[in-house]
């Protein structure tokens, strides 16, 4: 029988937020082992938690093919941003690895169940119970918070027992702790009705206050003690039911001061091109000849003549906070190449981040840049954790714009700054200082395990838990 297991994803999570803030993440790492991880590059969520659960690289003949949060869709012409289709990720993953062991170890119907609470590319999975992120989107423009389970029933009942999943707090300006404490309790209900063998748990909240305040500022101290506190119940929770807790981040976020708009230089160089709508400026990516999509502080640079390859890799190498500009070449013998790679991979240096940015003037900036909108944004913004500071009395104008959208009316929410110094924080790089690297903590021994882990061996972590092995295995 397979030992149940539970892995509680807590984002951000370094040696250095362990201490006197966090004293139930303290006393959990002095009683197991600590493990520093090495991320994939890109160091960012979808791809970082792929690496783990499949324990590929992100390229090459056997990669998950995730090379970042979104990529360009060169077919359809359209950047595709957080997307949840668990098909999209390659590979065998780590609960049916477990169902196959566990058939070759005596397993309970050659069955290890497995409940998935939150971590990425969570819909259509093979996992046996799911729960993940999903609005409705109205026809109205409006965007009413709601998630997605497997099977379906799931969702009425934890939302019966919760109320809503708190999207607004989840994400945008309103990201808070309440998310994570709700994603907490709903892990906490299924494992108590389904006893999954294995369990993934996701808890956000570190994130929001290290990108907006920086990893070292007195916000996040306090964001590590809300943090430690649900992770506090749930260990609780866990251990009373016998469940063996593993704990693990996808990165560290280091600080930063500055963002290099890397779309902006592309256009000053003649290769992006934008569309004029209604006097705003639009990205047109199909009828760009580089472009880039912009990731924390990676950026893949799509590329549509080969021979022009080398002149944008030019401009993007002379540009002050650039460290690397690899091409197709290196990006293979770094196990990066995949057809959903860009031409280009691009990483800032420390203390750079990648703003999405092609407009040169904020006026001409599309309308949905002053939005919260994962989707239509061809790169990933953390403005969106910010209201406007020009804005005088945001919460009366939030309470406005609510009121005439239940009223019928279209009302644009645009409440989110463009003012890249806002950001105090990012993630992204691989080569970043050791206070700032994701760890691994858990409770059984690692017999021969090195105090440096590729993220990949996160996978061989998992199954040596469940199946209580001394040694990582070989699978």
């Amino acid at each position: 029988m397979a030992q149940p297991t539970a892995v509680i994803l807590v984002v951000g999570l370094t040696r250095g937020v362990i201490g006197e803030h966090t004293p139930r993440l303290r006393d959990f790492a002095a009683q197991g082992e600590v493990r520093t991880l090495i991320p994939v590059l890109p160091a960012v969520t979808c791809s970082v938690q792929a690496s783990m659960l499949t324990g590929e690289a992100v390229g090459g003949e056997r990669g998950h093919g995730i090379v970042g949060n979104g990529w360009y869709d060169r077919e359809l012409a359209e950047v595709h941003f957080w997307k949840q289709s668990n098909r999209l990720v390659g590979g065998e993953k780590v609960w049916e690895t477990s169902a196959r062991k566990g058939a070759r170890k005596g397993g309970r119907d050659a069955r290890v169940t497995c409940a998935n609470v939150c971590w990425w590319y969570n819909m259509y999975s093979s996992v046996e119970y799911s729960l993940t992120p999903r609005p409705m989107y109205k026809a109205d423009g409006r965007k009413v918070p709601d998630c997605h389970t497997f099977p379906s029933e799931l969702r009425e009942y934890v939302q019966g027992e919760l109320g809503r999943f708190p999207l607004f707090q989840f994400w945008g300006p309103g990201a808070s702790i309440r998310s994570s404490k709700w994603i907490g309790d709903a892990a906490r209900l299924i494992v108590a009705r389904h006893r999954p063998t294995l369990t993934l748990v996701y808890l956000p909240h570190l994130d929001y206050a290290h990108q907006k305040h920086g990893p070292d500022a007195p916000e996040s101290r306090a964001a590590a003690t809300e943090v430690d506190g649900v992770f506090g119940e749930l260990v609780d929770f866990l251990r009373g039911r016998g469940i063996r807790p593993v704990v693990v981040s996808e990165y560290g976020i280091e600080p930063v001061s500055r963002a290099i708009p890397i779309n902006r230089l592309l256009r000053e160089a003649g290769f992006l091109a934008v569309r004029s709508e209604e006097g705003l400026e639009v990205l047109d990516a199909g009828a760009s000849a580089a472009f880039a999509v912009a990731d924390h502080q990676v950026a893949h640079v799509y590329v549509r003549d080969v021979a022009q390859v080398e002149g944008v890799a030019g401009v993007l190498s002379a540009t002050a906070g650039i460290e690397r500009c690899l091409n197709r070449g290196e990006m293979r013998a770094a196990g990066l190449d995949h057809r959903r790679a860009g031409d280009l991979l691009v990483v800032a240096a420390e203390g750079t981040w990648f703003s999405y940015a092609w407009w040169m003037d904020d006026a001409r900036a599309p309308d949905f840049a002053r939005t919260v909108d994962i989707h239509r944004k061809p790169g990933y913004d953390p403005l969106e954790l910010f209201l406007d500071p020009s804005i005088r009395f945001p919460k009366l104008m939030i309470a406005r714009k609510l009121l005439l959208r239940k009223l019928g009316s279209r009302t644009l929410m645009d409440v989110i700054p463009l003012d890249t110094s806002l950001v105090r924080g990012s993630h992204g790089r691989v080569s970043v200082r050791p206070e700032h690297r994701p760890v691994l903590i858990t409770e059984k021994k690692l017999l021969d395990a090195p105090e440096t882990l590729s993220c990949q061996v996160v996978r061989d972590v998992i199954l040596a838990h469940l199946f209580d092995e001394t040694r990582l295995p070989e699978t």
